[in-house]
């Protein structure tokens, strides 16, 4: 899979939201802090939840400024309570400013997201199934996104469009029917220098039947079965290929699709309807 927490792909995801925050100058701080000054600020929880962000803060603050220091108390995937201290920053006044904002909106929301995928993870405990994360995630954010998804115990579904082939419905309603869409990703896939995984959705039985009879996959999406109908698809299946549950699965249905036997169910609410944990930043 896409390494997305490759060093190069983080750094970049910084400098594009200091970029965007920062302009050309944060001209509060310049025209009241002085350019010397230097000082301690301390991340406190306001919250209770899953923490999440901790590494991705300081790449921000080293990112920002290499010579501030930072002192980390509480870890990622860690529960945390109103009152606890994550870190302390020391160094330039100037800089741990520059920081505050990307740094609370980073953790903010991932912790959100992370901890509303334990609380889902904890659902499913003692099935086989894995909570899958998706594609459902913020513009110029995903990165962030699908690391808290991860944090929180969640398995990174495809991170784009380009590091699989995930044919769904619309696909195969252009492509002319699930042959048509199959024999033209299987064509397409053998020109690639490394073939990637092809993953098909079906929304019904009937186009469930094709895709056993064609066969070519690594994964079949069942997508808005009822649980008594996964159950009987997956006994259909019989273990030859890996299966996927989707399809508007929440926090009151999930235990029920996970006692269906099925490996994987994605949920889009994972990062398209979590609340932010509150955070803040306050000098010491």
């Amino acid at each position: 899979m896409f390494n997305y927490l490759a060093p190069t792909y983080v750094q970049a995801f910084i400098q594009a939201a200091l970029a965007e925050d920062i302009g050309d100058g944060d001209h509060t701080s310049l025209s009241t802090v002085p350019a010397d000054a230097n000082g301690t600020a301390q991340l406190l929880v306001k919250d209770r939840g899953i923490l999440a962000g901790v590494e991705l803060s300081l790449a921000i603050f080293k990112e920002v400024d290499a010579s501030l220091q930072v002192k980390v108390f509480i870890h990622d995937g860690i529960w945390i309570e109103p009152g606890q201290v994550v870190l302390e920053v020391t160094g330039s006044s100037q800089s741990i400013l520059k920081a505050e904002r990307l740094v609370l909106n980073c953790m903010q929301r991932m912790s959100g997201i992370a901890t509303y995928t334990r609380s889902l993870v904890n659902i499913l405990e003692g099935t086989r199934a894995k909570l899958l994360d998706t594609r459902k995630t913020t513009p110029n954010f995903r990165l962030a996104e699908k690391w808290a998804c991860k944090i929180g115990g969640a398995v990174n579904h495809r991170y784009g469009l380009f590091d699989m082939i995930l044919i769904k419905d619309n696909h195969v309603d252009f492509a002319g029917g699930i042959q048509a869409a199959l024999e033209k990703a299987f064509t397409y896939n053998a020109s690639l220098p490394e073939p990637l995984a092809i993953e098909i959705e079906v929304r019904n039985e009937d186009e469930l039947d094709q895709v056993l009879a064609i066969g070519g996959v690594q994964r079949i999406m069942l997508d808005n079965f009822s649980p008594d109908r996964l159950r009987a698809a997956i006994r259909k299946i019989d273990g030859r290929f890996v299966t996927e549950a989707s399809g508007g699965i929440n926090e009151k249905t999930l235990r029920a699709y996970g006692e269906t036997g099925v490996d994987y169910i994605s949920v889009g609410a994972l990062t398209h309807q979590v609340k932010s944990l509150d955070l803040s930043l306050k000098a010491k």
